[in-house]
């Protein structure tokens, strides 16, 4: 269930919570993206969970009531060039650093007096401590708002942009996740260069007619 003890049990401390989150890990396509926020105790919007549990409306409209109730926030992103040369953890965390940089030089306090807060079992070491929460997007109201700003800034970014360069894909369907279409696209098409090359080997080496292709 989420809740704000996680970042209570901080501020008793005399910590700030800075929350973050990623999306796009999975995807075949367009960038990783990460978000990082500090949400202000006395002003966090109603609603917020899991972006995955939310529908896209409820994305959008609770990430501009974070991006404006917020103490800081800050995106970083990686796009499939560097995912494919140096994997998608590595990209992740690269972008997560630079989400987490940016939000901290808003922030403007010193790093002992901040503590990070990971979706996820893993995270590389970072100058400002850091706990991970597995399932943490639903368990932690700032990881959540992360996932959220993450999710509606990469969504915006595939449907919005490299939907109308690439149309042949139909990313502002599928938002660059393995479907059925997808699929189907890149067997007539083949990979654009937003692609994640390191991720199609064995998608393109399958009959896209195979209806098991997805096991």
């Amino acid at each position: 269930m989420i809740s704000y003890d996680a970042e209570l049990l901080l501020l008793e401390r005399g910590l700030v919570a800075i929350g973050v989150d990623e999306a796009g890990r999975g995807a075949l396509a367009g960038p990783v993206v990460a978000a990082a926020v500090v949400l202000h105790p006395e002003h966090i919007p109603t609603g917020i969970n899991d972006s995955k549990k939310l529908r896209p409306h409820q994305r959008e409209q609770l990430a501009i009531e974070i991006r404006q109730c917020a103490i800081a926030w800050a995106i970083g992103q990686k796009p499939a060039s560097v995912i494919d040369q140096i994997n998608i953890l590595q990209a992740t965390f690269e972008a997560m650093h630079e989400a987490v940089a940016a939000c901290h030089a808003m922030l403007g306090r010193p790093h002992q007096e901040c503590h990070l807060l990971i979706d996820g079992n893993r995270f590389r070491r970072h100058i400002i401590e850091h706990t991970t929460i597995i399932g943490g997007d639903a368990r932690s109201v700032t990881i959540a708002a992360a996932s959220i700003l993450a999710k509606t800034y990469r969504d915006d970014m595939m449907t919005r942009t490299l939907d109308a360069h690439y149309p042949d894909y139909g990313f502002a369907r599928h938002m660059g996740y393995g479907t059925q279409q997808h699929r189907q696209a890149l067997h007539e098409h083949g990979p654009c260069p937003e692609h994640r090359h390191s991720f199609l080997s064995r998608i393109l080496a399958q009959n896209i007619d195979d209806p098991g292709a997805d096991s």
